[in-house]
This record gives C-alpha cells, sequence and structure tokens, in this order.
C-alpha cells in the first residue's frame, strides 16, 4: 500500500510539473506572436520624428542632432555567425534637446575604441532607425564593467553613472544600408518560434505518464 501511494504522489507530481510547463509554453507562445506583429508593423511603418514620450516598441522613428563618442558604450555581442564582437551604443543628442541611445550596429573585439569607427563629433546628423525596448537581462548575465567599458545589458543606472546622462528605456536600432562599421544589426520577423511544439511535447509527456499509471492499476 505505502509503495502505490508513493508511487501516486509521484505520478500527480510530475503531471502537475509537465502540465504547468506546457502552460507556461503557451503563455510564450502568445508572447511571441505579439512580438513578431509588433515586428512586422515597425517594419512597414514610415519615419516619425522621435520624441522621448513614444512607447511605441518597433516604430520607425527619425532623429537631427549629435553623436557624443566620447561617452559611447560597448555592448557585448555574437553577429550573425556566431562570432563575439561589440554593438557600439553612442548617446545622441537629438535638436529638440532630448538624449537618446543609437545601437549603431556591431563590430570586431579589436576595434573597440577604435577612431576609425566614429566619424566628426562636431558634425549633425540625421538618423533613422527601429525604436526598440531595453527589456531586463537574465539572471545569468554578468555585471557591466564600467571602468574597462565593457557592458553586457544596457542597465540604466549604470548608463547613469557612466555617462552623466538619464536615458528612457527604448534605444535607437540605426538602419543605414551604406554603413559597414559599426554594421547595423538587421532586424526581421525571422525569430524562433518554437513554443507550441514544446507545449505540445510536455502536454503529451503528462497524458503518457497518466496512461502508464492507468495501465499499472489495471494490471494491479
Amino acid at each position: 500500500m505505502k509503495k502505490a501511494f508513493l508511487f501516486q504522489l509521484f505520478v500527480i507530481f510530475f503531471v502537475t510539473v509537465f502540465c504547468a510547463l506546457g502552460t507556461w509554453q503557451l503563455y510564450r507562445l502568445q508572447w511571441k506572436l505579439e512580438l513578431i506583429s509588433e515586428i512586422t508593423f515597425g517594419l512597414d511603418s514610415k519615419p516619425i520624428e522621435y520624441s522621448n514620450s513614444i512607447k511605441k516598441n518597433y516604430q520607425r522613428v527619425s532623429a537631427k542632432g549629435k553623436f557624443n563618442f566620447n561617452k559611447q558604450i560597448y555592448l557585448y555581442s555574437l553577429n550573425d555567425s556566431g562570432k563575439p564582437g561589440y554593438d557600439v551604443v553612442t548617446p545622441f543628442r537629438t535638436d529638440k534637446n532630448q538624449s537618446v541611445l543609437i545601437n549603431r550596429g556591431w563590430i570586431k573585439k579589436e576595434l573597440k575604441d577604435s577612431a576609425s569607427i566614429n566619424f566628426k563629433a562636431e558634425t549633425d546628423s540625421e538618423i533613422i532607425g527601429l525604436l526598440r525596448e531595453i527589456y531586463k537581462p537574465s539572471i545569468f548575465k554578468p555585471d557591466n564593467d564600467i571602468s574597462n567599458n565593457i557592458w553586457f545589458s544596457l542597465n540604466l543606472e549604470d548608463l547613469k553613472e557612466a555617462t552623466g546622462e538619464q536615458f528612457n528605456e527604448f534605444v535607437i536600432f540605426l538602419e543605414d544600408n551604406k554603413a559597414k562599421t559599426p554594421l547595423p544589426k538587421k532586424i526581421s520577423i525571422d525569430v524562433p518560434n518554437n513554443h507550441l511544439k514544446y507545449a505540445i511535447t510536455w502536454y503529451a509527456i503528462s497524458i503518457s505518464i497518466i496512461f502508464y499509471y492507468l495501465y499499472f492499476r489495471r494490471k494491479k
């Protein structure tokens, strides 16, 4: 009797866990579909003038102003081929006197702090890009190395400490077909979306355990 009771607890526990995992994947599926919808809208949108009040994720925006290369940061990143390097993230002061971060694109590690990746600081620039929300980093990401200007996440408090400026929770990903170094990041709707498959897998395991349990009970 004791063994049967323990086996029943085992079945209940794992069926509950696997059903919970399947349900969580369905929530992730809904989030991913909404994200794909946002990206699709953004890629089809026409640029509007940037303002700190815009909170639309993946909205295409335009802005005029100046880059501040003296406060430029280097965000550790992999390129499309999986090669490690840095995203060059540069503060930008618009002609409306608003500060925003511009992700100008990816560079090789050896180009960090190289003057060749910048242009004349006093030159006014007109940029177009996609506005993207800064997401909270996972707990597995290392802390930012502010002293050596090596970043693993865009933490707003760290940014204020490093640059002396307060930024909002959005960054503009530069769109420039002519730029090669840094190479602008390409944003597309081609994002991994296997959550439905994972959900079916977890639910299938739960059902298998239940069938095995019923078979065991019948056999006994």
